[in-house]
């Protein structure tokens, strides 16, 4: 079982900048390809980003590209989302999660929420004008 943690959220002015964190626990980290979703007042939960766990690839939603960039340090259990530039419509609760992934390549990433196994509690991110 993994648990996961995300912090850096909070408040910040249209054009800055954030950095969150998502640490993991309970699993073995280098196992699970990571993802950052979030979820706006009265929308569906959106694909953000996702890493695999060898960190050899990467994916970003494609109004995202070039703002955000997702990272991670398997000797820390850790996984990071930088946002710069950000926008009063990156308004949400940002959420990071963990897909098993020991049988897949280890380049593997999923944009779908249906394959993450484990889900932070979320951190929220409000951006004002």
């Amino acid at each position: 079982q993994v648990q996961l943690v995300e912090s850096g959220g909070g408040l910040v002015q249209a054009g800055g900048s954030l950095r969150l964190s998502c640490a993991a626990s309970g699993g073995t980290f280098s196992n699970y390809a990571m993802g950052w979703f979030r979820q706006a007042p009265g929308k569906e939960r959106e694909f953000v980003a996702a890493i695999s766990r060898s960190a050899g690839s990467t994916s970003y939603a494609d109004s995202l590209k070039g703002r955000f960039t997702i990272s991670r340090d398997n000797a820390k259990n850790t996984v990071y989302l930088q946002m710069n530039t950000l926008k009063p419509e990156d308004t949400a609760v940002y959420y990071c999660a963990a897909d098993r992934a020991t049988l897949k390549s280890s380049n593997y990433y999923s944009t779908s929420p249906k394959d993450y196994h484990y889900w932070g509690q979320g951190t929220q991110v409000t951006v004002s004008l």
